[in-house]
């Protein structure tokens, strides 16, 4: 039931209320430290400070933009399901409020956002080289290289052949 993962506190819970067995907590600690058995703890890591952006702050904290398809926020959301977790990737434009970009997946790969923002550009057609697409630096492995990204028409990858991550976070990376 516990996977071996009790300490006191919740062995004495489970004697106690699951099980009706009338015992004191200090004896249920000392019966455990003769058995050697204790519960297992998670270390509370050190806080760490984030590392300094990569690039340049092209939206400067000004979430506002003059013309529609200026300027893309992106997202990722975690849901919890019966069945497990899955994960939204949304693409938001800051001139109308309105998502313009999606994608839902069970994974948390690169190929999630890629999508949303595929589907973004497929909707809004945006000219080459003037949307900046911002993201937060959340702790989503494989997107930290950078946080914001000018979209230009042939960034993403074309559609008659296959995406990948890396070679569309190196296409982001060098600016094109």
């Amino acid at each position: 039931m516990s996977r071996g993962t009790y300490g006191v506190p919740r062995v004495h819970a489970e004697l106690r209320l699951g099980r009706g067995v009338r015992c004191g907590r200090k004896r249920v600690a000392r019966l455990m430290r003769t058995a050697r058995l204790h519960g297992i703890y998670r270390r509370h890591g050190k806080h760490r400070r984030p590392a300094p952006a990569v690039h340049d702050d092209l939206v400067r904290r000004r979430f506002v933009a003059d013309a529609p398809d200026r300027l893309w926020l992106t997202d990722i959301t975690e849901h919890p399901t019966r069945e497990g977790k899955i994960y939204c990737a949304a693409v938001l434009d800051v001139y109308s409020r309105r998502i313009v970009g999606w994608s839902i997946a069970d994974h948390l790969r690169a190929e999630l956002v890629v999508d949303a923002i595929e589907m973004a550009r497929w909707r809004r057609r945006p000219p080459p080289g003037q949307t900046v697409v911002h993201s937060d630096r959340g702790s989503q492995p494989g997107f930290k290289e950078s946080s914001q990204h000018r979209l230009v028409g042939a960034s993403i990858g074309d559609h008659q052949e296959p995406r990948r991550a890396s070679s569309i976070q190196a296409s982001f990376a060098a600016g094109r």
